[in-house]
């Protein structure tokens, strides 16, 4: 790949600083092969190399040696990439592309400028809400009163929306529930007849605001199941957005907190119904590596973390007293088959359900939330959603499952463009109707 005519070229000196500083060992496993390019989703929109996983190492690489300046040009390509990690599944060379661009990112938090505004949003969002619930709280009843008083009714229906840009994102925000998950943190939930397993369970930053019901839906499926349920007291955010936003040190901060929490004696487990979540407490073994008092409980914290679909296939899921009858398809959420290579369990569990289970083309494609990506990258987000779209209408569903909390608020807007009358459900939903 040949820098383009607008990239700054630096002289000598890396540009980049930090102790997470990509290392040659990451660079060097990728061969330019070229298998990733047609897994990725914004190469298949942009057809630009720059836009491509190899691209994206080759730059990071021009970066790090002070042959590249770390400018706009390059900023920009490393923020379109979606971390789906679909080119991680396709590389023959085992390129861990993820930890190259995580650190990519935290190099350009710490050396490159934004704009005042979105260095002010992000520092606000990364630096004091997700991870504080009081704050989270605070926020999400301001959303929750726009969005029940009438304000965002009238936004809409005045064309204000489509008039600032923001109807898009509008359509993607998740509606805030009445009863907020956090007043559960702290309580443990028996199992149901004879018990068969006891587990920790996380209940997530944005899913205690706006997804309360399914963390209370997974916890009844799991004690109908013989599981006794802990919600640790002390938990926090997880850390995903905080590592991919660029934000390393902060995730370390917060796996500390988890670990310190969430490791009860004799738990079997630690669940999540959030495939980003499962994905990132996997990876605290590694993101504490260097850390002389943490690094074995956070290898030991990383083994036991399990997705509920995993974790419930696992132990064997109870017959259901009922059946629920329709076609489903299932739609991958990129960090639990990318990024924990969990695939059949949520297929077997709809199975269970009695559901006729139709797959589509490209399942383990991206949908494009991946975070806060269909907000920051909107445009490029909505294309690569109509391509998964396509894929489903091809089936003609009556479910789209999946098992994500971001996959299934960018479904549902899929589906609301395409005009199609299906149901977005997360697996546990699902499981949750038929006990």
């Amino acid at each position: 790949m040949s820098t383009t005519p607008d990239m700054d070229v630096a002289t000598t000196a890396s540009q980049f600083t930090t102790k997470d500083r990509p290392t040659w060992d990451l660079y060097s496993r990728c061969i330019h092969c070229g298998l990733c390019l047609n897994q990725c989703p914004t190469y298949r929109v942009l057809g630009r190399e720059a836009d491509s996983p190899r691209g994206r190492i080759y730059q990071v690489l021009l970066v790090d040696e002070g042959r590249l300046k770390l400018a706009d040009e390059v900023v920009t390509h490393i923020d379109r990439c979606l971390g789906c990690l679909a080119c991680q599944t396709a590389c023959p060379s085992g390129v861990q592309y993820g930890k190259i661009l995580e650190r990519a990112r935290t190099e350009i938090e710490t050396n490159y400028q934004r704009s005042w505004l979105t260095e002010k949003l992000r520092r606000y969002f990364y630096g004091s809400v997700l991870h504080r619930f009081d704050k989270l709280a605070s926020v999400a009843k301001l959303v929750r009163f726009y969005q029940r008083s009438g304000m965002q009714t009238l936004a809409r229906s005045s064309g204000l929306l489509k008039l600032m840009g923001t109807q898009e994102l509008d359509a993607l925000s998740p509606r805030i529930d009445d009863d907020f998950f956090f007043r559960e943190i702290g309580n443990v939930y028996p199992a149901v007849g004879e018990r068969r397993g006891r587990v920790a369970f996380l209940a997530g930053c944005v899913a205690s605001v706006a997804f309360a019901e399914l963390n209370r839906a997974t916890i009844r499926v799991l004690t109908r199941n013989g599981v006794e349920v802990l919600v640790s007291q002390g938990q926090t955010c997880c850390g995903a957005l905080h590592a991919h936003g660029g934000y390393l040190e902060k995730a370390r901060e917060l796996a500390r907190k988890n670990i310190d929490a969430m490791m009860a004696d004799g738990i079997d487990a630690i669940v999540t119904n959030a495939a980003g979540c499962g994905a990132m407490m996997k990876e605290y073994g590694e993101l504490l590596e260097h850390d002389a008092e943490y690094q074995l409980k956070a290898r030991r914290f990383a083994a036991q973390v399990r997705d509920v679909n995993e974790y419930l296939a696992e132990i064997g899921l109870r017959a259901p007293k009922k059946k629920i009858a329709g076609r489903v398809t299932y739609q991958d959420p990129c960090h639990l088959a990318h990024g924990q290579g969990v695939r059949s369990a949520p297929r077997e569990l709809l199975k269970a359900a009695g559901l006729e289970l139709v797959e589509m083309e490209r399942a383990d494609d991206c949908c494009g939330s991946a975070g806060t990506y269909n907000v920051t990258q909107n445009e490029l987000s909505m294309k690569i959603l109509d391509a998964k779209m396509e894929n489903v209408a091809a089936v003609e569903p009556e479910i789209v499952a999946t098992a994500n909390v971001g996959c299934m608020l960018q479904l549902r807007a899929g589906l609301e463009r395409k005009k199609m009358k299906a149901r977005v459900m997360h697996v546990i939903e699902v499981l949750d109707e038929v006990y």
